[in-house]
């Protein structure tokens, strides 16, 4: 049997994908959490063979979460399953160490065979959003300029950035100069917007 853990914040959702798993013969469904921090413990309660992750969850996000999952399961294999099919999303899932990135609209049967060709050893990406990365070009932003721009996303001011980060305030503005030019931006705000549209933050 193939050992599945799910992280989906939505109760309805997380429910659907555990009944559709669980119809498959060779597919057990062993943990569910609600969020990118619970599916850390329950994964490493019950040594999955693969953790369902969605990206944008209450607290780690699937992306951070896959990263720690490598760290403290590393035999356990990420599959990144979203409705936010976003190049920057899957270039960065890849880096976290994720094998399969699928958007939420994909038939269920394809959700089981790449949980199935994943096991296998194999990559499985949705095909529209590979070209979609392709053609994108990588993230431009820095991690530091990102972990600015991010911090900035919530309305934050140019001290409160500051104090947050540890950093200068003189550098926390040239952070953010470096991203709005970057991304094309009139300003920060925007800047944030054509980060988080790209999936870069």
């Amino acid at each position: 049997m193939i050992r599945v853990v799910l992280a989906e914040d939505q109760s309805m959702v997380r429910g659907a994908l555990a009944s559709l798993l669980g119809l498959e013969p060779d597919i057990e469904v062993v943990g569910e959490a609600s969020d990118g921090d619970e599916v850390i413990g329950v994964a490493e309660a019950t040594k999955p063979d693969v953790a369902l992750l969605d990206i944008e969850m209450p607290g780690r996000d699937g992306i951070s979460a896959a990263e720690e999952l490598r760290r403290r399961v590393p035999g356990c294999r990420v599959v990144i399953l979203t409705t936010f099919g976003r190049p920057g999303y899957l270039r960065r899932a890849m880096e976290a160490g994720a094998v399969a990135f699928l958007v939420k609209d994909s038939p269920a049967s394809e959700l089981a065979a790449a949980i199935r060709r994943v096991l296998r050893g194999e990559r499985v990406i949705d095909p529209g959003l590979a070209a979609a990365a392709l053609s994108a070009g990588p993230n431009p932003l820095s991690p530091r300029e990102r972990d600015v721009l991010s911090a900035a996303a919530d309305g934050s001011t140019i001290n409160d950035i500051a104090l947050r980060l540890h950093l200068s305030e003189g550098t926390v503005r040239n952070y953010l100069s470096a991203a709005i030019h970057k991304t094309g931006a009139r300003n920060r705000i925007e800047a944030v917007q054509k980060a988080q549209a790209q999936g870069w933050l």
